[in-house]
């Protein structure tokens, strides 16, 4: 398992209130990780969301997801989440994680997230604020 693209990583122990009759993850944990983990990217990169972004006219919004399970994930493992914006589109944004215990791929995930005005529900480009903080952040510059 190489994570050489990644700058950022968030560690989460699951708990026993995220496992299945199976004792593996119930499938919507992984995007509550991701949820996660992307709160403590913006934080890594400068950006504290809410705080850094003015959502009173503009916000984020979830556009797409799209998760590869490799293998499952049970209580108490500790995985290592990475993540990276791997792109960034006039308005838009995708998000790359890998969810890895003991080098070991659990899941795969890719989200899109785009910035839209809150009362025309239209989407806004990005800020330069948050496209410098992500593209100094990055080790493998974000596609555009």
């Amino acid at each position: 398992m190489s994570n050489e693209n990644f700058r950022f990583s968030h560690q989460i122990r699951v708990r026993w209130s995220e496992v299945d009759a199976q004792s593996v993850v119930f499938n919507p944990h992984y995007l509550t990780f991701a949820d996660i983990a992307i709160t403590e990217y913006y934080r890594g990169i400068g950006m504290p969301y809410p705080e850094a972004f003015d959502v009173s006219v503009a916000d984020l919004y979830a556009r797409k997801t799209q998760i590869e399970y490799h293998a499952a994930a049970r209580f108490d493992d500790l995985l290592e989440i990475y993540v990276r914006v791997s792109r960034l589109g006039r308005s838009s944004f995708d998000f790359h994680l890998e969810l890895v215990r003991a080098e070991e791929s659990i899941a795969t995930i890719e989200m899109v997230y785009v910035h839209a005005d809150l009362e025309k529900r239209q989407s806004v480009p990005l800020t330069q604020k948050f496209r410098d903080a992500c593209t100094a952040f990055e080790k493998t510059p974000p596609e555009r």
